[in-house]
């Protein structure tokens, strides 16, 4: 039904500008604003060309899993990049994480968790 549909997923932060600025200065993303008139909205572009719809809510709650996931070649690069961006990697009860804050636990790839602006989680892991 629904496999030769466009889907796309959405989130929400508490302040566009702040995601704006994470999304497209710190992470790189293609960042546009959209939305009808007097309602202000942002739609960032993953690689691979999917989209996700970000979207402002006064009461917004961090999500308390894992919004995105970006699969990179070398873990301890882009930790070490984005560290230099100022971003600061999360540490999880139940996962021992290296001083950089990568798990390797040898269950699954190598993974490191940090936050956007709004506290939604986001995760860097190896894709080999």
């Amino acid at each position: 039904m629904f496999g030769e549909s466009t889907a796309y997923s959405c989130f929400s932060v508490d302040d566009l500008d702040a995601a704006r600025r994470f999304y497209g200065d710190v992470l790189g993303l293609r960042v546009e604003d959209t939305g009808p008139e007097g309602m202000r909205m942002l739609n960032l572009t993953l690689p691979g060309g999917a989209r996700v719809f970000v979207y402002p809510k006064e009461n917004h709650t961090p999500a308390t899993f894992t919004i995105l996931n970006f699969e990179v070649d070398d873990v301890d690069r882009a930790v070490d990049e984005l560290t230099g961006r100022g971003v600061t990697f999360e540490r999880y009860e139940g996962f021992e994480a290296d001083e950089k804050g990568i798990v390797r636990d040898g269950h699954g790839p190598a993974i490191a968790w940090f936050t956007d602006p709004a506290g939604n989680v986001i995760a860097v892991l190896s894709n080999g």
